[in-house]
């Protein structure tokens, strides 16, 4: 696990105290989304779909700053969207960092390289590149040629300059696992703090519905990546949820772990699904049918999802909130995960060729999107 000292200190006494003081539902990350245009149109986005005069809408700095106050959670992701497209997403930063909230800052880096001049190095500031594999499969996962290239130049120099750089990365039917493995050893050879992964969620709005994973193929294929794992790979995760893609543990979603606010408002009922939105913070908590979500409460929108933001915080939770979870969290931070039958696996999938990549959208229709 390569997540500073200081910052896990800030969760671990987070997340106590909210043991002691009885509470049962808290944040753990807030998903701000400042704004939903972008300067990519991933087929396995719907934030892109909006109509124009949505996608032109943003946050403002002080709205931004108003629902970190009433959420309180010790991080902020600031997702989009592409979010260095907001004209004020400095000012978004510095005050972030003034408040000492941890910040990962997502983006896709098309535009870092240009606008890192503009940051100032921070421990509360994380770049986190979306770099979905290596150069063939990113590039056709965000529906651009040459993505992957300047994504890393991106990288490269915000390594360069001290900042914290982490990568994210979504997989979707037909990864090949043994792709993965060696993009992994390429981006930690970038010299970036670590790695985040999830599987794809099928968002409702996105075009490409057919290479999302059910709950089996992911488990098969998070057990072939992340089994037999080498030392010099370093995650920027809570090993007890890699340990749950794996198959290893049961976990239940956490909705309320990472609330989403965006320009319509504290979205019911988490960051991925939108079945309606409330004014505050307290009122989604209070309103937010949450038993009817998840997998145990039988929702077919919830049936195959194991993302991130939905189960990492009930891990996080129990890593920093009983001593059993502790030592299992102790554990997974050194263990290799050693696994005859996953280096079987391995073999077992095979490679599968792009067909030629198709831009969704031309960059003139993006520029005008984003005027």
């Amino acid at each position: 696990m390569a997540v500073p000292i200081s910052q896990m200190w800030t969760v671990a006494s987070y997340v106590l105290k909210q043991h002691l003081k009885g509470n049962k539902r808290y944040p753990l990350v807030l998903m701000l989304e400042p704004l939903f245009r972008c300067n990519l149109a991933c087929a396995g986005c719907g934030k892109v779909q909006y109509p124009p005069h949505i996608l032109k809408k943003q946050l403002t700095p002080e709205e931004c700053f108003a629902a970190v106050e009433e959420c309180g959670a010790p991080m902020v992701s600031l997702p989009g969207g592409e979010p260095l497209l907001h004209p004020q997403i400095v000012e978004i930063v510095n005050g972030l960092i003034a408040r000492k909230k941890y910040i990962y800052l997502c983006t896709n880096a098309l535009e870092l390289k240009k606008r890192l001049p503009e940051f100032t190095p921070s421990k509360y500031l994380t770049f986190s590149v979306h770099l979905d594999g290596q150069r063939e499969h990113h590039d056709f996962s965000v529906c651009r040629e040459g993505g992957y290239d300047l994504a890393v130049e991106g990288i490269k120099e915000a390594v360069q300059r001290g900042f914290r750089v982490t990568t994210n990365a979504t997989f979707f039917d037909g990864t090949d696992p043994n792709s993965v493995r060696s993009f992994f050893d390429e981006v930690m050879d970038m010299g970036v703090e670590g790695i985040v992964l999830s599987p794809g969620y099928s968002y409702e709005m996105a075009p490409d519905q057919h290479r999302f994973l059910g709950r089996a193929r992911v488990r098969r294929l998070f057990r072939a990546i992340l089994s037999n794992r080498k030392k010099s790979w370093k995650f920027n995760m809570s090993p007890l949820f890699l340990e749950f893609l794996m198959g290893d543990r049961k976990y239940e979603c956490t909705p309320w772990g990472s609330p989403a606010y965006n320009i319509f408002g504290w979205q019911k009922p988490c960051y991925l699904l939108q079945d309606g939105y409330a004014d505050s913070f307290k009122e989604m908590m209070e309103t937010t049918k949450f038993e009817e979500y998840g997998v145990a409460s039988g929702n077919p929108k919830c049936a195959n999802c194991m993302v991130s933001c939905g189960y990492e915080p009930t891990a996080v939770m129990e890593g920093f909130g009983s001593f059993k979870g502790f030592l299992g969290m102790v554990r997974g931070t050194f263990s290799s995960y050693k696994d005859p039958h996953a280096a079987k696996l391995l073999s077992e999938f095979k490679s599968e060729s792009h067909a030629p990549l198709v831009q969704i959208a031309t960059p003139k229709a993006l520029e005008e999107t984003n005027a």
